[in-house]
């Protein structure tokens, strides 16, 4: 991929609900002075709290309800709609609860990124924290990758880790990783606007000058080896 960012990397967020990992996303930007903009907040639910988080800090919201439509195209297709109003060069998911199908992920191939709570391929779908807990691993975490047809699958741009503990609940492992998320997440779109990112023809993600995609939460922080604290 070479997408051409002469007037900045303009990005769109989609989101369910607090948009938590959008927030993390905004401040980066801004704070540190990226590339790139986030051109607008979208969502599927008229009460998602992200929403007035984003448009006081003047970001151009808006929603586009899954249960106004009969089917999922429809909506998909409303949706890509409102999208294509910001002609962004990328579309990120953050907690944005619905399957898309495949004719709306293949509209924006090598475009559409999401991040999923668990280091995949392990524990796709719903309740990740729960899936591994259950099944005793000694670590967990989350993965941002791209998005393809097959639900929470495609190559993988970066991963967080933490580790679990004894006692350990659900609520535990996700207030844990929440913090590894919004590193994450917002270290990925610090790539993409940079124009670090492609994918090569094994469908793997290569990031140009980055030593380590992997982020591990230690006592002392969020590491990750051969990048700076």
């Amino acid at each position: 991929m070479d997408p051409n960012f002469s007037s900045g990397c303009r990005i769109v967020v989609l989101i369910s609900g607090r948009g938590s990992n959008m927030q993390a996303i905004v401040n980066t930007v801004r704070e540190q002075g990226l590339p790139a903009t986030v051109s607008a907040v979208l969502a599927n639910r008229a009460d998602a709290a992200g929403l007035e988080w984003a448009a006081g800090r003047g970001i151009p919201t808006g929603v586009v309800p899954h249960r106004d439509y009969g089917s999922r195209e429809a909506f998909d297709a409303a949706l890509a709609d409102a999208i294509d109003a910001y002609q962004p060069h990328y579309v990120l998911l953050a907690g944005f609860m619905r399957v898309l199908t495949p004719a709306f992920v293949e509209r924006y191939n090598g475009r559409l990124i999401n991040i999923h709570p668990s280091l995949l391929p392990a524990f796709p779908g719903l309740h990740t924290h729960q899936q591994a807990l259950a099944m005793g691993v000694q670590w967990h975490g989350c993965t941002v990758h791209f998005v393809t047809p097959v639900l929470d699958h495609g190559p993988i741009i970066a991963q967080g880790a933490a580790p679990v503990l004894a006692g350990d609940t659900p609520e535990d492992l996700a207030a844990r990783l929440l913090g590894v998320e919004h590193r994450l997440y917002a270290e990925v779109v610090r790539w993409l606007a940079e124009g670090r990112v492609s994918i090569d023809a094994m469908q793997r993600v290569q990031v140009r000058g980055i030593a380590s995609r992997a982020f591990v939460l230690t006592p002392q922080g969020i590491a990750s080896p051969g990048n700076s604290l």
